[in-house]
């Protein structure tokens, strides 16, 4: 529909100046852009929807076939206003889909928020694995899975159901919890029940017509964009994940330089207004300097705007296991509240976070990645948290995929690494321009950074 309302948009073309296309060319464009986005997985069931996805894949679509309509005119036609003609229908396609796709979208999201438009969720496995799914199902609910509880034989029974969700039955039990809870979509998390078993309960599930989704073995290394070969009949998932140490990232990095550069160039008149409201509120220094742990667990010195008053000698050496709750990272105010009127306006906007432009620049950090943390804290963490270590693959950011779903300052450190780490399994120049954009969104919405 919005593609049509594109072409009848581009006939009327005549007023701007521009002859219409004839009749035939605006007909074929339609179809050409609903069959590229079909192709491209537009009209697919998806569990996220992701806006900015959504807008690139609308862009090319377009483009696409805006391209292939301009070849095939430029041979059948001798047309002098084909360039013209093409790129208002390509304006107006592009401006239509993308609007009415991201309309659709938002009100997805809504709906699947409110609760409604929800598909009752059922999940084999009342295990470690089994609990974190129903966790980040109920964290969130635009994926429009809401669960209902669990299925399994022998669940954990050492007070560990963090989840809140009941043991509804074992195995024997799927078809009348299916049918008395109105389950549409049930996930197989890791189980104690042999294969025939779990076989069996896919075989029941799609003869009953309910959804299912699997969380696979080695889930830590299963990236995003996954290759799928045959052997038979016997599938075998390969697993590249990004590589840190690769040209990919050397690009990357160069590329942080460069916009570093530009960037610090660009907000020189923010800096100094900055630096002076921060000498006139605490005098000097102005910039604060604190270690951190880096790529490959090499330290640096990390750059920020003063916010806060000196510390009294009492408050300057601490205990970082005594300082945090159990799971929690660090960030935020610690101990007495000494930011200064300033100093609060500039970490809520996150104003004194520019400096680390200059850490950039100096090849310490990149624009995006894993937030450093301070040494003490990391050899706490290392011993604490599952793959801590793992964040240190890569270079850190002074913003990142944590960050932009706000796991910024004093939020769940397990939560923080797990997304991390997703970032640097599936990295592409894409995700950075998703984090870029979002982290202005983000910078509204949260909380001050760490």
């Amino acid at each position: 529909m919005l593609a049509a309302g594109a072409a009848t948009a581009a006939f009327g073309s005549r007023a701007a100046g521009v002859p219409s296309p004839s009749l035939g060319w605006l007909i074929l464009f339609p179809p050409l852009v609903v069959s590229l986005l079909a192709a491209r997985g537009a009209y697919t069931p998806r569990l996220r929807l992701q806006i900015l996805d959504d807008l690139r894949l609308a862009v090319v679509a377009t483009s696409v076939a805006t391209t292939a309509l301009i070849s095939l005119r430029v041979l059948a036609t001798g047309d002098p206003n084909i360039a013209a003609q093409s790129v208002r229908q390509w304006l107006f396609a592009t401006a239509y889909l993308a609007a009415g796709r991201t309309g659709l979208l938002l009100a997805q999201v809504r709906a699947r928020r409110r609760g409604e438009d929800v598909q009752p969720t059922l999940i084999i496995g009342a295990g470690k694995i089994g609990q974190l799914t129903a966790q980040r199902l109920a964290e969130q609910p635009e994926l429009g899975l809401k669960p209902v509880g669990f299925l399994d034989k022998e669940p954990l029974d050492d007070g560990r159901n963090t989840a809140g969700l009941p043991v509804l039955g074992a195995s024997w039990d799927l078809t009348d919890v299916i049918s008395r809870y109105g389950v549409k979509h049930v996930i197989l998390a890791f189980s104690t029940a042999p294969h025939a078993v779990m076989l069996d309960i896919v075989r029941r599930c799609e003869a009953l017509g309910v959804a299912l989704s699997s969380v696979p073995r080695l889930f830590e290394k299963v990236q995003r964009d996954v290759t799928v070969e045959h052997l038979g009949g016997l599938p075998l998932i390969s697993l590249r994940s990004a590589d840190p140490k690769g040209w990919k990232f050397a690009i990357k990095y160069g590329l942080d330089r460069v916009i570093a550069a530009v960037s610090l160039l660009l907000a020189l008149p923010v800096l100094l207004v900055t630096a002076l409201a921060v000498w006139i509120s605490v005098g000097r220094p102005i910039l604060f300097s604190q270690e951190r742990v880096g790529r490959d667990g090499r330290m640096f010195s990390i750059l920020k705007f003063r916010s806060m008053k000196h510390a009294p000698r009492s408050e300057e050496a601490f205990d970082p296991s005594v300082l945090l709750p159990a799971g929690r990272a660090p960030g935020g105010v610690e101990g007495a509240d000494r930011r200064t009127r300033t100093g609060a306006i500039l970490r809520k906007t996150s104003i004194d976070e520019l400096p680390q432009l200059l850490n950039v620049l100096k090849g310490e950090m990149s624009l995006i990645g894993p937030r450093p943390e301070r040494p003490e804290f990391v050899e706490l963490f290392e011993q604490q948290i599952y793959r801590y270590q793992e964040r240190h693959r890569v270079k850190s950011g002074i913003t990142g995929w944590a960050q932009i779903h706000g796991l910024r300052g004093n939020t769940s450190l397990a939560d923080r690494v797990e997304w991390d780490n997703y970032y640097i399994q599936n990295w592409s120049f894409w995700l950075d321009v998703k984090i870029v954009l979002m982290t202005f969104v983000a910078i509204f919405r949260s909380k001050e950074v760490e």
